[in-house]
């Protein structure tokens, strides 16, 4: 348990940021609200009886005082393509680790090429894309991958009952686009593509009670960039049923709604993980309610476990790589129910 630390979050008062805040509370932190709107930021602390501190990333100085006497922060300040950077820098400048719950997979890669050989040569813990999109399936994957050492395919299906996109989803996502231009990323061979034709409409066969849907092929999300990170897999795709695709682009879809006294939404999810190596394949599967408040235990649980020193490497790491992912998803099971299913086929 946190025992009284104090951890800041950056973006507190937003969506995802008001679940970190509780989750940190809850286990025993004290969470430092961090952010450049003063009055969302002193109506939250407020509410939580905590002492909020008012930092811009156009504000170096703001971000040192923000992050003073904390023992790490929590990034869930979208668009990170403007506030990973400043928010690593001043983490780094206070010696202390960096988390965030980044789903822009630009944001994602840059972070790995800015800041590997920096934060590794310093023994910093910089933990990007903590959340269930990048953090959930690359455990999952790395938990199905078990004791190989490669695979041909990694496959990573997500089934949304609905997706009703937060403000911070809407603008990561214009963000991501408008870096993008007319081109979408998908990862083969070892490599990244830049392609220009239409992502493919597939089946997928989830387990039941799910069963078989149609899912757009080639979503790329978060999880792209993390498995690669390292695992030694040639073939990383994500997919994205059909339906929950079209609600988080609708620009009348309404934000997430509260379905139950913890303020989750009534959405659900299946995370359907499929590895694949010749002929073998391995699946790992998990459900649970609302990706924005998941987000919050996979964060936490993450952030304890790097200060209790319960980790295999430093530097820029994904969940997989620094964390014992099964572990890891064990430790997840009040909020996730979790399915590693036996080996098919002859390596």
């Amino acid at each position: 348990m946190g025992s009284g630390q104090l951890v800041a979050v950056f973006g507190a008062y937003g969506h995802t940021g008001r679940f970190v805040v509780a989750e940190l509370a809850a286990r025993g932190f004290v969470p430092v609200p961090s952010g450049r709107n003063a009055r969302a930021l002193e109506e939250l602390a407020g509410e939580h009886g905590l002492q909020g501190r008012v930092a811009s990333v156009d504000d170096p100085a703001s971000l040192d005082r923000a992050l003073a006497g904390t023992v790490a922060v929590i990034n869930c300040a979208g668009p990170f393509a403007s506030t990973t950077g400043p928010v690593i820098e001043a983490a780094l400048r206070a010696r202390i680790p960096y988390l965030d719950v980044a789903a822009e997979i630009e944001a994602n890669l840059d972070t790995f090429a800015h800041y590997r050989e920096r934060a590794r040569e310093s023994a910093a813990v910089i933990v990007p894309a903590m959340a269930f999109f990048g953090g959930l399936g690359d455990l999952l994957a790395t938990a199905a991958m078990g004791d190989w050492a490669e695979a041909d395919e990694a496959h990573i299906a997500y089934a949304l009952s609905s997706w009703h996109p937060t403000a911070g989803t809407r603008l990561s996502g214009a963000v991501s686009r408008e870096r993008r231009g007319d081109h979408r990323l998908r990862y083969r061979g070892g490599r990244w593509e830049r392609r220009t034709d239409a992502a493919p409409t597939l089946e997928w066969a989830f387990p039941e009670p799910v069963g078989r849907r149609p899912v757009i092929g080639e979503f790329t999300m978060a999880d792209v960039v993390t498995v690669p990170q390292h695992l030694s897999i040639s073939d990383v795709t994500t997919y994205m049923t059909a339906e929950a695709a079209r609600d988080v682009v609708a620009p009348h879809t309404p934000a997430p709604a509260a379905a139950d006294g913890s303020g989750r939404s009534d959405q659900t999810f299946l995370v359907d993980v499929v590895v694949r190596s010749g002929t073998a394949e391995r699946r790992a599967t998990a459900s649970g309610q609302d990706i924005y408040a998941v987000t919050a235990p996979l964060v936490v649980e993450a952030l304890d476990r790097v200060l209790t020193g319960r980790t295999r490497t430093a530097g820029v790491a994904s969940a997989g790589e620094i964390f014992d992912a099964p572990d890891f998803l064990r430790a997840l099971a009040p909020h996730i129910a979790l399915g590693l299913h036996p080996e098919k086929g002859n390596a």
